[in-house]
């Protein structure tokens, strides 16, 4: 299959990690898309869930917010936004949960609080939201973001959302007894973390991509594994469905996209 973006295989790979009988917190942007796409391919049963209480969401468009109405009125419930997060969440009875970042490092650390300094930041994020809490209870964690190395850094300017720490045994440490991030999808990359060290290490590069384009994006020195392997390319289905979605969205937004 030839004519896809880095985007499509960005979103289209993210989709593919998810399983039929996941239940899936799913947060606004890229990680919606690809949950959407999931749903609407090879795992039509998976539950989504959205912080501002839906659960069981099947939107016919990406929504802007967790407050976009298609989210309410496609959702097989919606509770109140307490026992979201301290029946279902804290309650251990979400699979995976999928979040973007402004900020991330080796570890799988994010930040969407500020640039630069707290107190007299570069640029003021949108902030946590629910992902602190989504990050520590969730089963396991999936992260997709575009690689840059403002992205990509060394060290995050703020802890919004807790992955590995330093590495290690971090999370035990701290009596998280969830995976925290398990998988890094960027628009060039498959990244998981070490058995070991939990420092994220590409697995697979998207089609056409090369190490020395992984590194020049990342502020780290990137560890590649043994096994590296080549992500399989989208397929037909995946990137009608993909382009579809994303129509319907623009069209129902008066041509605003959804990223």
């Amino acid at each position: 299959m030839t004519g896809f973006t880095s985007d499509e295989m960005m979103t289209i790979a993210a989709a593919r990690a998810l399983k039929n009988d996941d239940v899936c917190f799913v947060g606004i942007g890229a990680p919606s898309a690809a949950c959407n796409v999931a749903r609407l391919t090879h795992a039509p049963d998976i539950t989504l869930i959205y912080e501002s209480g839906t659960i069981g969401t099947a939107p016919d468009v990406l929504p802007l917010s967790i407050g976009d109405g298609e989210l309410c009125e496609t959702a097989v419930t919606t509770v109140s936004v307490p026992e979201m997060f301290r029946y279902w969440l804290q309650g251990g009875r979400i699979s995976v949960g999928f979040l973007g970042a402004a900020q991330l490092d080796r570890f799988g650390n994010i930040n969407t609080t500020v640039i630069g300094d707290y107190h007299t930041p570069k640029v003021r994020l949108p902030g946590g939201g629910g992902a602190p809490e989504i990050a520590s209870s969730c089963g396991e964690i999936f992260i997709t973001m575009k690689q840059s190395k403002r992205g990509l850094v060394d060290k995050i300017d703020f802890f919004t959302s807790f992955g590995h720490g330093e590495g290690g045994h971090a999370r035990e440490r701290l009596g998280l007894r969830t995976k925290g991030p398990t998988l890094l999808i960027t628009d060039l990359a498959i990244w998981k973390p070490d058995p070991e060290t939990k420092e994220f290490t590409v697995t697979a590069l998207h089609p056409g991509v090369t190490r020395e384009a992984v590194q020049e994006t990342c502020g780290w020195p990137v560890r590649f594994a043994p096994g590296l392997v080549e992500t399989p390319a989208p397929t037909a289905l995946e990137l009608d469905t993909l382009r579809a979605l994303r129509a319907r969205t623009a069209a129902a937004h008066g041509g605003q996209e959804v990223a």
